[in-house]
């Protein structure tokens, strides 16, 4: 800018003024974009005014340029047909030979508009002896003038048949202003400590401030999709009269993770492959004594119905630390709670989304860490009717309607069953969730009585989150790859 700035005070110094912007011999790269921005820098400092000047005019395109200097399409077809009775008439497929497929056909139609020519048998013959090729006459006045003497509807016709565009051009008359020298002086812009203590400052050339600037435009937050599809959910939940569990403890002892829930401590979800263990502290506190010797016997020797799984008990497997793998965890400290309350049973909805741990590679559908929404009902004799009820209304306030239920197995309901959604950016089912209802060796070592059944489901945020918002792998919608700009620029999902 510097270049096109020091252009135009020479040249404002030599010739007084500059009647045409478009007269200056910019410098190699420069456009008149720049030089714009060039006068409006110079013009801040007063050392210029200058006046815009616009014009509207048009031009031919390529089409256009075409017709000025062969003819009109209809010109030339009426051209190469003979005259009726003096030779032979031409088909069509003739004319498509000699003008090409689109020039025959746009010429037959404005010919036979303009009356020019005329079907002879199976081909077509001139009608008149003589044409005036208007379309032709008036591209080139055009031309040469940019409008026409016809006026408006004949500018509109031409247009329309895309024979003529309109161009726009803009210049500026420059002239000196108060504050006009051939050099620029470098204006400063922030009234500094160092100028106050120096006293430079009175001899200093400021910058004018722009009260009308807009200024740069901020960065907003955006809500990330995760966490817009998340507080979504969560208003589900409450709007159908759940409670929010609270689930701070990411740390969980195995206890209350598996055997709480009368998960087998030889379960393979239980190796290292599949579960984070913490290395110090390494152990939990007890829990309370009575529910875990109730809890253990019911794995080793059974009861309330089961023979148990007739394995060893360990004191240590029940005590190590781990990252929890699900947020049932939290559910079986609630439903404990529940089930012992003071004042006997009452029925409860229950519901909590955080994040879980789980020791497994990444791929385009799995992660090692991710949020699981959790969900319990306690109530007199419920069934799996009212658990496939449940989910149908559920996912429905989603807006996921194409769903299909699995039977499954998991060590603490019976029956279980897993949850599929059909993903269409990847056109396959999508496994969203698992369910059942709690096994009485769960509940009824908590002190539930035998007519109280739970219904229980984890589900997956994130994957109905990619159906939702259409990403076709995970790992862009958390994780290292998310592209923070198409954060900012998703659209919002309302359920």
């Amino acid at each position: 800018m510097e270049e096109t700035q020091d252009l135009i005070l020479r040249t404002l110094d030599e010739q007084g003024t500059i009647e045409d912007s478009r007269s200056l011999v910019l410098p190699t790269g420069a456009s008149r974009d720049d030089a714009l921005a060039a006068l409006s820098s110079l013009k801040s400092r007063d050392m210029i005014t200058f006046t815009t000047h616009k014009r509207e005019f048009h031009v031919l395109t390529a089409e256009g340029e075409q017709i000025a200097r062969e003819g009109s399409h209809e010109a030339r077809l009426w051209n190469v047909l003979p005259v009726k009775g003096q030779g032979q008439p031409l088909s069509m497929k003739d004319l498509q030979q000699k003008l090409g497929a689109d020039s025959a056909s746009i010429g037959h139609r404005n010919a036979f508009k303009n009356k020019w020519i005329v079907k002879d048998g199976d081909g077509f013959v001139k009608l008149v002896s003589s044409i005036q090729d208007t379309t032709k006459d008036l591209l080139l006045e055009v031309e040469s003038s940019g409008t026409l003497a016809a006026g408006k509807k004949a500018l509109d016709e031409l247009q329309k048949r895309k024979l003529i565009t309109i161009k726009k051009d803009q210049w500026y008359t420059v002239e000196k202003g108060p504050e006009f020298s051939v050099s620029v002086i470098k204006m400063e812009t922030d009234l500094t400590a160092e100028m106050l203590a120096s006293g430079s400052w009175k001899t200093a050339s400021f910058k004018k401030y722009n009260f009308d600037a807009l200024g740069a435009p901020t960065m907003g937050g955006a809500l990330h999709p995760l966490l817009n599809f998340r507080e979504e959910v969560r208003n589900i939940f409450l709007e159908m009269g759940f409670a929010e569990m609270p689930t701070a403890s990411f740390v969980e002892s195995s206890f209350w993770c598996f055997d709480a829930l009368f998960v087998p401590q030889q379960h393979p979800a239980r190796d290292l492959q599949d579960t984070f263990y913490l290395s110090d502290p390494s152990t939990s506190l007890p829990p309370p004594k009575s529910y875990y010797d109730a809890v253990a016997k019911v794995h080793e020797h059974g009861g309330y119905g089961s023979i148990g799984y007739r394995a060893p008990w360990s004191d240590e497997d029940a005590s190590k630390l781990i990252l929890r793998t699900h947020t049932t965890a939290t559910s079986s400290h609630l439903l404990r709670e529940i089930a012992t309350q003071k004042g006997g049973f009452k029925p409860a909805k229950l519901f909590s989304i955080d994040r879980v741990f789980r020791n497994e590679s990444t791929d385009a559908t799995h992660l090692a860490e991710f949020h699981q929404v959790e969900g319990v009902v306690a109530d007199k004799n419920l069934t799996l009717g009212d658990l496939i009820g449940f989910m149908k209304t559920f996912f429905a306030k989603m807006g996921l309607d194409n769903l299909r239920f699995k039977p499954a197995y998991n060590p603490y309901t019976e029956p279980s069953m897993e949850i599929f959604a059909y993903h269409s950016a990847s056109g396959k089912w999508l496994e969203i969730g698992n369910s059942g209802m709690f096994r009485p060796e769960m509940l009824e070592p908590m002190g539930f009585p035998k007519d109280i059944h739970v219904l229980g489901w984890g589900l997956s945020l994130e994957r109905p989150t990619m159906i939702k918002y259409k990403y076709k792998d995970i790992r862009t919608l958390v994780g290292h790859r998310v592209n923070i700009k198409q954060v900012a620029e998703a659209f919002a999902v309302r359920l």
